[in-house]
């Protein structure tokens, strides 16, 4: 029989001895048995040497060894070697010194398990859990986006800042999180800061959960768009999703394989029925929408997805994406291993210094590192991280896996979708991506403008744009902006390679309807995220709101919530200068902002836990800092910048003075009218944001300082109590965690 470990770590209160039950089996692998499951070995020495040599040779032929084109097999190479290093050694850094995991220790999803909110959850399940909640629009669309700068530049910030800072941000918030039963992260802000930085972080959060969601929907408004095809397939994943939850719920509980092939079948069954219907004059009226109809669907989509129980419509759905996000990158990143297409996109175009391309305007930095966002670092994660993710976990130990291993699979999608966008033409990417004002939302317009830039190597024509169209079973591609249907096609471009174009059009529908699923889930997820937050701030005066199953109180948060998003949606709709080229600078500073916010409530927490922590408090600093220069620089610009491209307030006077003069050259009076109403919003929020995100932050080195000079601060963890039940830690269990669990199995039934 297993001797019972007792543990008494620093990361304990002191005179602290947490001993199990010694009637049980092992709750967690001692710390000799852990020492030896680490223990180098011969073979695992040269697999590491080897993967560090294949991760050095790609960033040397992507970086140094750059000719007129650079093979797109070394983006993958470098990716996936500088994860699985980053993952191996800095994150076992992470977690030896500053979380410092302790598998005696019960969790909340033990500690108050309640069948609703807190329920022990197998780590893979948790994983895909995580990472459906935390994947949306941002890995798809920022680096698409951010391509117009070259491809160097984004590949660097996406592969390295993930490791040092996005996925640093997740997994401390996510242990955090639990080790405090759950708490938000404004919660936390408010416990760790006091009344005034916490009340800042939380009207923060709040505000820009709304920037956030609202430009989620835009990206699915833009890629539907006039898109009889994709707006009936996208339709179809919500009457399948319901089934799927019926189906698990009462019809056959259990049947997790059975269902997902069901749901599967079913997937492409509407993506290939949506090109018949598209087909015929009554489906292509019906399901030919414009772009407002699309997003008062969204809304109303929004309201009812986030009241509706969950096991209804938002966890089948999570299900579903979770396995076509993960699935449909791995097979790019095969497709692209197999094809190997040549990319001919600069490592670094003349925008890069200009800073006024066609795509989005700014100079690279900053505007890099905000347009990318959720790829390599994102705020919005952190409040899943505290939301349902931390109540969920079974072992402590499993929150590298799912929060640092979460975000890097999320990096590998951004990249991914960098590849796929530099893949396809140049002369076709600026096509698509610039607004409808510079290209008249014409193939001949496009052509003009898009040669009118004067580019090395690109020459775009009328039967290239026509022909591109065509063969992805679209009436046109020019003005598609907001970087989904650009990914679609590049998707499309490298899978055809392979059926050699026969399939264009259904991987480009295929891509579309991945797209949407994508970001569905967060628009969905997000709201009822949004409005959990809303009701706890209200019940802090309120305190019935607090209670989640009080219907009145979840309707009107939800009504409130969803008509700020809602309202922003609509002022991106119909934006004359394109919705996205103007807002999601926004959504990227907003998003990084609260990252900012999340790792400086993360500073002051690894500060209060004591001297021994101190000299760790760069590996928080380090991308904290960073951040907070990124953003507030763009802030500034946005605010400040004197050239109407760049800044809000510069544009909205512009069109303010030429509305006051009567000066119809820059558009009609209901067009000026719609610029000035919205580069207002837009100006207004940016002040609002940056100066939130700056007072949290600056209280924030004040706790910690002050943590420093008194060697700790207060404790803010719940009480600990004694685990008992084992998992094991990672992805794959160790021999001697296989062992633990089947003698678990063998002596309680289940571990």
């Amino acid at each position: 029989m297993s001797s019972a470990p007792t543990d008494s770590s620093r990361d304990e209160p002191e005179g602290t001895v947490l001993v199990q039950d010694p009637d049980l089996p092992p709750v967690a692998l001692s710390d000799k048995e852990r020492r030896r499951d680490a223990k180098w070995s011969i073979p695992k020495i040269i697999l590491w040497v080897v993967i560090a040599l294949l991760g050095g040779v790609a960033w040397t032929m992507l970086a140094i060894v750059r000719g007129e084109t650079v093979n797109a097999i070394w983006f993958v190479f470098a990716a996936v070697a500088t994860y699985l290093i980053g993952y191996r050694f800095y994150s076992k850094v992470i977690e030896r010194y500053i979380t410092r995991p302790n598998d005696l220790r019960a969790t909340p999803a033990e500690r108050k398990q309640d069948g609703k909110d807190h329920v022990p959850t197998d780590r893979r399940v948790l994983y895909g859990h995580h990472f459906a909640a935390i994947a949306g629009a941002g890995p798809l669309v920022g680096p698409v986006l951010a391509a117009q700068m070259g491809f160097l530049p984004g590949t660097i910030w996406i592969i390295v800042g993930v490791v040092l800072a996005g996925a640093v941000q997740d997994y401390l918030v996510l242990f955090f999180s639990m080790r405090r039963g759950g708490r938000s992260i404004g919660q936390m802000a408010r416990d760790e800061l006091g009344r005034i930085g916490g009340t800042a972080a939380i009207i923060a959060s709040l505000l820009i959960m709304i920037i956030i969601v609202a430009i989620l929907a835009l990206v699915v408004v833009n890629a539907l768009g006039e898109s009889p095809w994709g707006v009936f397939s996208v339709a179809m994943t919500i009457p399948i999703a319901l089934f799927m939850g019926v189906y698990l719920r009462y019809l056959r509980p259990g049947r997790i394989t059975e269902v997902s092939i069901i749901g599967f079948v079913l997937l492409l069954a509407a993506i290939i029925a949506g090109g018949w219907i598209a087909d015929t004059p009554w489906g292509a009226e019906v399901f030919h929408l414009d772009r407002t109809t699309i997003a008062w669907g969204i809304i109303i989509y929004g309201v009812v997805a986030a009241v509706l129980p969950v096991w209804l419509l938002l966890a089948p759905r999570d299900y579903l994406s979770t396995f076509m996000k993960i699935g449909v990158i791995v097979m790019l990143a095969g497709a692209i291993v197999l094809v190997r297409p040549e990319i001919h996109v600069p490592a670094f175009t003349d925008f890069a210094s200009t800073g006024l391309g066609p795509v989005w305007a700014g100079p690279l930095f900053p505007f890099l590192f905000v347009t990318i966002a959720c790829g390599a670092l994102s705020g919005f994660h952190a409040l899943i991280s505290s939301g349902t993710t931390p109540k969920l976990v079974e072992k402590e130990r499993q929150t590298r896996f799912i929060g640092y291993g979460g975000m890097l699979m999320e990096s590998f999608v951004a990249i991914m979708a960098l590849v796929a966008a530099i893949s396809i033409d140049q002369g076709i990417y600026y096509a698509m991506n610039s607004p409808a004002a510079a290209t008249g939302g014409t193939i001949e317009g496009a052509v003009a403008f898009v040669n009118s830039l004067g580019l090395s190597g690109v020459n775009v024509t009328p039967e290239l744009l026509a022909h591109t169209a065509a063969s992805v079973g679209e009436e046109s591609i020019v003005s598609r902006t907001g970087g989904a249907p650009t990914l679609a096609l590049g998707i499309a471009h490298i899978m055809s390679s392979i059926d050699g174009g026969a399939l264009m059009a259904f991987w480009y529908h295929f891509a579309i309807m991945f797209e949407a699923l994508f970001i569905l889930t967060a628009v969905d997820a997000g709201t009822r995220v949004a409005r959990f937050m809303l009701q706890d701030a209200i019940g802090t005066f309120v305190p019935k709101f607090r209670d989640v199953t009080w219907r009145p109180g979840v309707w009107l948060c939800t009504a409130i919530m969803v008509a700020g998003w809602g309202y922003i949606l609509i002022l991106g709709v119909t934006d004359p200068l394109g919705g996205i080229n103007t807002f999601f600078p926004l959504f990227g500073i907003a998003n990084q902002l609260l990252a900012a916010i999340a790792l400086a409530v993360v500073l002051a927490i690894v500060a209060k836990r004591g001297r021994s922590y101190i000299k760790w408090l760069w590996i928080v600093g380090l991308p904290l800092a960073f951040t907070a220069v990124v953003t507030i620089t763009a802030s500034a610009y946005k605010i400040f910048s004197p050239v109407p491209a760049i800044g809000y307030w510069a544009n909205h006077f512009r069109y303010r003075d030429a509305l006051a003069a009567g000066d119809t050259t820059l558009g009609e009076p209901e067009v000026l009218e719609a610029v000035i109403r919205n580069t207002g919003v837009q100006g207004t929020l940016s002040i609002v944001f940056v100066l939130l995100a700056i007072i949290v932050i600056a209280v924030s080195l004040i706790v910690t300082v002050k943590a420093i000079r008194a060697g700790g601060g207060e404790d803010t963890e719940d009480p600990a109590v004694v685990s008992r039940r084992f998992a094991p830690g990672g992805f794959l269990a160790t021999r001697r965690e296989k062992e633990i669990e089947k003698e678990w199995a063998e002596r309680v039934g289940a571990p």
